[in-house]
């Protein structure tokens, strides 16, 4: 019988101090230093190469400093509103939005200028790309842009080293090993299977091994 493990939350890591940085410096500075209302922002790369992780980690250094924060996606039910008080608004996954959450997006583009609020947003293409009606799309490309590169073998080992004793699982270098050689290698696929293997590791109360982790994807149907 496996055993279900308590909802133990581990700290927070939507921070900047918790991101591995790569070749995406430039990027993290201008984060650093926005000061709403700045400019608006728009970050494109492929999936998996941390675009979220950066506007989560915006987000939650502006709630640390008292500020109100609202985060869409495409995902998201309508209606979308902007509420009173905000200082940034956050559209995720600018690709993916339909038509009707391309109007509502645009909408919020308009009331996010007129009241000063701070625009981020992402997608996984440039803005001259996006399959989208023209005025979001301009509007998108209007402030700075920047691409988000993805982290190397080394930095995505970093990255998933620091994840891991953040959540105080010990991941031997075999273990790392088979993550990065045998299965997909992005941050947002890899950062979803440690969180996967640390629920999985809990109920089974076993250590994290390569033999638990092919377990685990056999279990899921997902086995290399």
């Amino acid at each position: 019988m496996k055993q279900i493990p308590l909802a133990i939350t581990p700290p927070p890591a939507d921070s900047f101090d918790s991101l591995v940085v790569g070749p995406n410096e430039a990027v993290v500075q201008h984060l650093l230093t926005l000061l709403p209302p700045a400019a608006p922002l728009y970050l494109w790369g492929p999936a998996g190469c941390g675009k979220t992780r950066l506007l989560r980690a915006l987000a939650a250094r502006r709630q640390a400093e008292g500020e109100r924060i609202a985060w869409f996606d495409a995902e998201l039910p309508l209606p979308w509103e902007l509420e009173e008080g905000l200082s940034v608004v956050v559209v995720d996954r600018c690709d993916e939005l339909d038509a009707a959450h391309q109007q509502a997006a645009f909408a919020l583009f308009v009331q996010a200028e007129a009241q000063g609020v701070q625009w981020a947003a992402a997608g996984r293409v440039p803005p001259v790309d996006l399959p989208l009606r023209d005025d979001l799309r301009s509007r998108l490309g209007w402030g700075h842009v920047f691409a988000v590169q993805p982290l190397s073998e080394v930095e995505a080992r970093a990255a998933l080293r620091r994840e891991a004793d953040r959540r105080g699982i010990f991941l031997s270098d075999e273990v790392m090993d088979y993550l990065l050689t045998r299965l997909q290698r992005d941050l947002k696929h890899l950062m979803n299977l440690l969180d996967r293997l640390d629920e999985f590791a809990l109920a089974e109360r076993r250590a994290v091994t390569v033999p638990l982790l092919r377990k685990m994807l056999a279990e899921e149907g997902a086995a290399p």
